[in-house]
């Protein structure tokens, strides 16, 4: 399957169950507390772009602006935010995508969405649009999962889902890889550029004719997030830091380190 097959294909992406019941809670109360509403979805990778979806879309005549759950928020009426809600609650599940634990999947996409907005902060870049992105980075992951379980498979035998080369593993393999896929889509529905560009070019910022700083934001808080899952050792995570990026965006391994505090009493 090439890039253009897959992207022509329609995927309806898994939330997490426990976040689903919860946002249906949240929306059927009297008094609806938009904050929490917000921090459910914005943990939620596949509610996240259902709803930027929703708010790019033609029918708000704001195709390319939004960037951020918060955004959509302010945009919809509740009962659509709550039609979208149970719909996805329809295809809520932990076991959805062959090949994938997606724990630890939503896991290290909520931790990637942290540190990127932390070091969006540093460097002085959009929080929110670096936490959505960070958040929805590698959904193009699943996709791939979904659309070519039997390729995939193959290729998890040298290199799992959340490896630090998965990226080249795949572009090697397959001639594109999940950030392809993940900005393919997200061009189709109309997201930011900002965004789209920082999807597209996330595994290797320098290959894009105009540079994009939060590319290099999400390249960074991906490293961190896969360190983390993958249990490296401060060492094994010094010789992996990506420091060609570091040196653009004007930061070191210790300040990237810092933005997610990490204990590593276990290792001693």
């Amino acid at each position: 399957m090439n890039l253009s097959e897959l992207l022509a294909r329609e995927f309806q992406f898994p939330s997490v169950p426990r976040v689903v019941a919860l946002l249906l809670n949240a929306l059927d109360q009297p008094e609806v507390d938009l904050k929490k509403v917000n921090q459910l979805i914005g943990t939620d990778p596949a509610l996240t772009t259902r709803l930027l979806r929703l708010a790019n879309s033609d029918f708000f005549h704001l195709a390319g602006k939004i960037h951020s759950v918060s955004e959509a928020l302010a945009l919809l009426n509740l009962d659509q935010v709550r039609q979208m809600a149970q719909e996805a609650a329809k295809g809520a599940s932990i076991k959805a995508v062959p090949g994938v634990d997606l724990q630890h999947f939503w896991d290290y996409s909520l931790d990637t969405a942290r540190v990127s907005r932390s070091l969006a902060g540093v460097v002085r870049q959009n929080q929110q649009a670096a936490f959505t992105c960070g958040l929805i980075h590698a959904f193009g992951e699943l996709a791939m999962h979904l659309a070519m379980p039997q390729e995939i498979a193959q290729l998890a035998e040298q290199c799992d889902p959340l490896n630090l080369r998965r990226a080249s593993f795949e572009r090697h393999r397959f001639g594109f890889c999940y950030a392809n896929v993940g900005a393919g889509f997200a061009r189709q529905w109309g997201f930011p550029q900002t965004l789209v560009d920082a999807l597209e070019y996330q595994y290797a910022p320098f290959e894009n004719s105009v540079y994009e700083p939060l590319a290099g934001v999400i390249h960074l808080a991906s490293w961190r997030a896969r360190g983390k899952q993958a249990r490296l050792t401060p060492n094994q995570l010094a010789s992996t830091f990506p420091g060609s990026v570091g040196v653009a965006m004007g930061l070191d391994i210790d300040m990237v380190l810092q933005q997610d505090p990490f204990d590593w009493s276990s290792y001693s």
